[in-house]
């Protein structure tokens, strides 16, 4: 199937009727433009402005869907000015899934440039839920209505950082404890071995969904679905179809951009997202289901989203 723009505008307004929200994981690929983009929009002096795509496409992405992934705030603790120009571009019914800062998941941080003098150091404020309450949800409070999920992705541990995962499951159990309530929280986590009972317990007793992710060393969503206790609540569930596992990401940004179009199907990756798809309509909107795609999935996220929508039987 392919993408139209006002097809899919049509089935994602019908679809979150019922319960379903799903979108793209961030929104500012030139690549999409002429097919959920209009590229005269764009266009300045004469040329196509990127700096303006970058600063205005948000509004012409909501004109279609109703939710999308927000990656920026994982690298930086959102603002109320960086919140207030994502909101007042979006309808009143939109909602922005935002990953949690990574200051709070990091357990070491990483030898890269943009940690500055903390690269190769141990993070001192990894789970440290006053931190989350003050610099994260502080801002995010005024715009609560506009959030669908707050999801805290945790990258691979090593195991020096957690040598066994019920130290990590211990952790994020008294993490969790300590979160103020009112909010859709999830967990993203890339560790396959810690999909574990204790781990699925220790979300479903705080009431927060284990995110389906599919990622380079995870086990695929068709196996995470069939895990048991896997759903940790019934009233929502989150789901971020990013890589191909056993694929490297650098290797699929080399091979997918400029993500204009499906390089590489994956079938089995399409049918656990029609498959989450049809599960949260058959709960008529008892459960909500939030449902995100990335380019590196396939190549073409509109065109991923597309496909899983008609073998979902709800195009």
């Amino acid at each position: 199937m392919p993408f139209d723009r006002q097809q899919i505008k049509t089935v994602a307004a019908a679809l979150a009727g019922q319960g379903v929200f799903i979108g793209t994981s961030s929104w500012k690929y030139p690549g999409w433009r002429g097919q959920l983009y209009d590229e005269d929009r764009y266009v300045w002096h004469g040329k196509f402005s990127e700096a303006r795509f970058e600063r205005l496409c948000l509004a012409e992405y909501a004109e279609v869907f109703k939710t999308v992934c927000v990656d920026a705030a994982y690298y930086k603790f959102p603002d109320h000015r960086f919140l207030d120009q994502l909101v007042s571009q979006v309808p009143a019914d939109f909602l922005f899934a935002l990953k949690v800062t990574d200051r709070i998941t990091i357990k070491r941080f990483a030898n890269l440039p943009r940690f500055g003098h903390h690269a190769g150091a141990d993070n001192a404020n990894f789970l440290n839920a006053d931190l989350f309450e003050s610099a994260f949800l502080g801002p995010c409070r005024e715009f609560q209505p506009n959030i669908s999920l707050l999801i805290f992705e945790f990258s691979h541990f090593s195991a020096q950082d957690f040598e066994h995962g019920r130290e990590f499951v211990a952790a994020l159990d008294h993490f969790l404890g300590k979160l103020p309530r009112g909010w859709r929280y999830a967990v993203e986590i890339r560790n396959r071995t810690f999909l574990r009972p204790d781990y699925f317990a220790a979300l479903a007793r705080h009431g927060v969904a284990h995110v389906f992710n599919s990622w380079q060393g995870m086990p695929p969503l068709d196996e995470q679905l069939a895990l048991p206790g896997s759903r940790t609540t019934p009233e929502f569930f989150g789901a971020r179809l990013l890589l191909r596992p056993g694929r490297k990401y650098e290797e699929a940004v080399k091979l997918f951009g400029p993500y204009d179009q499906i390089k590489e199907p994956y079938p089995e990756g399409r049918a656990a997202g029609a498959r989450l798809i049809q599960e949260a309509r058959k709960q008529g909107g008892a459960t909500k289901g939030f449902i995100y795609v990335n380019n590196r999935f396939e190549g073409n996220a509109l065109q991923t989203i597309a496909a899983m929508i008609e073998q979902a039987g709800a195009g």
